[in-house]
């Protein structure tokens, strides 16, 4: 369920930044940078603040590092 949760959660932080960028600012890219950067930390660290932030909601855990299927 984490899996689920997290792709879906990113997935519409992405396509939000990128609308942001187009009707908005140019500035809202630095905001799709934020995420890819912290997607490629989180593949080295195995650690993610989203990941913390949905098992301390409640959602159940499925495997190991940034909603990494085992």
């Amino acid at each position: 369920m984490l899996n689920t949760y997290f792709r879906v959660i990113v997935g519409t932080m992405v396509l939000l930044s990128v609308v942001l960028t187009v009707y908005v600012s140019t500035n809202w890219m630095w905001f799709t940078v934020f995420i890819g950067v912290n997607l490629i930390q989180s593949a080295f660290t195995k650690w993610c603040l989203l990941e913390t932030i949905l098992v301390k909601l409640g959602v159940k855990k499925e495997g190991k590092g940034c909603a990494v299927n085992p």
